[in-house]
């Protein structure tokens, strides 16, 4: 008994990491109200150029994952999707805005600084596709727009080879 319950939990367990939000049964056409009462309240919302906005659901600053559903002006989903991929932070360029960047990906994971860059630097965890935990880092200057960005692995609880 305690193996079947054990077992029904996990599998519960890898079902809400798929999305936790319940996100990715979200159809198209469905409306504001419900989705909210599937998915709960964002942890963000932004205006989407032409009236609509998009509601954010981010796991940021420890979880990996952060579900997007865009709505039009009617208030009436157009897509639902999980924002941190590579392909999605491929698109990031030189000349973004940190609103643009924070539009598309929800809010970091931190924003920090480094000796080798004079403006803050916003660090977004995710998960590649072969299941690789990493860090994509966007520079911005002084003023707030994108000079550079990039990935990089994120090891966690790793052995320390380096002796």
């Amino acid at each position: 008994m305690k193996f079947l319950l054990s077992l029904g939990l996990s599998a519960l367990l890898l079902a809400g990491c798929a999305s936790p939000f319940g996100i990715s049964s979200i159809a198209p056409g469905a409306s504001r109200d419900q989705v909210i009462a599937q998915a709960g309240q964002p942890t963000g919302v932004v205006p989407l150029p032409g009236g609509g906005e998009r509601l954010q659901y981010s796991l940021q600053p420890m979880g990996r994952f952060a579900w997007m559903v865009d709505l039009d002006a009617s208030g009436r989903v157009v897509n639902a999707r999980q924002a941190l991929t590579d392909l999605n932070f491929q698109r990031i360029q030189p000349g973004w805005t940190r609103a643009d960047v924070e539009r598309e990906f929800g809010p970091p994971a931190l924003i920090d600084r480094v000796a080798s860059w004079s403006g803050p630097v916003m660090t977004y965890r995710w998960r590649d596709t072969d299941r690789s935990d990493m860090f994509y880092w966007v520079y911005l200057d002084g003023q707030g727009v994108v000079r550079r960005a990039h990935p990089g692995m994120e090891f966690v609880n790793t052995p320390n080879d380096r002796k």
